[in-house]
């Protein structure tokens, strides 16, 4: 994996921060902050397969892997199960195959 994952890094890197206000002392991203509802550190054990897949797949998307994980577990939270992402994707896809394939007339073909 990069040395960073982070898409701006290479924008950023040269630049010096070292004079630059904390987060607290700037009105504007500190709303910012407060409405994100922020986040805590924790220290969780995962099995190493799925950690690989998870860093896996940020390479792939160009993210960060713990951005992902937390996606998976707010998905998971919210009731969101893989099966349903699946059905959902598989529906979208087909509507938009059906509606690509319209009689020429303005009129879509419906999926439901």
């Amino acid at each position: 994996m990069k040395a960073s994952s982070d898409k701006m890094y290479d924008t950023y890197k040269d630049f010096d921060f070292a004079d630059a206000k904390p987060v607290v002392d700037t009105p504007h991203l500190a709303k910012l902050q407060a409405e994100a509802g922020g986040k805590s550190r924790i220290t969780m054990r995962v099995d190493n397969d799925v950690l690989a897949t998870f860093k896996a797949r940020a390479e792939m998307l160009g993210g960060n892997y713990q951005t992902l994980m937390n996606d998976a577990l707010k998905q998971f939270a919210q009731g969101l199960r893989l099966s349903d992402m699946v059905r959902e994707a598989i529906h979208e896809t087909w509507e938009t195959s059906l509606s690509k394939r319209s009689t020429g007339r303005g009129k879509k073909l419906r999926a439901d």
